[in-house]
């Protein structure tokens, strides 16, 4: 089975992912949605967009599921 690279989006979403659970363990938390901070958390923001740039590719506007 053939390996695909990663792009940028993906490489940066792998980061986010981590800095999250990271953020998760330190607060003993098993969901952002558990979190004071979950309505204005940055770096929960920062996952959300990285999330879209993933599966958008970096392109705006509509996106389809």
């Amino acid at each position: 089975m053939h390996k695909r690279e990663k792009d940028r989006f993906e490489i940066y979403l792998d980061e986010m992912i981590k800095k999250l659970q990271a953020c998760q363990i330190e607060k003993n938390h098993k969901s952002c949605s558990l979190c004071s901070h979950y309505l204005a958390c940055e770096l929960r923001d920062e996952y959300v967009k990285a999330v879209y740039n993933s599966m958008s590719k970096g392109d705006t506007g509509g996106f389809e599921f």
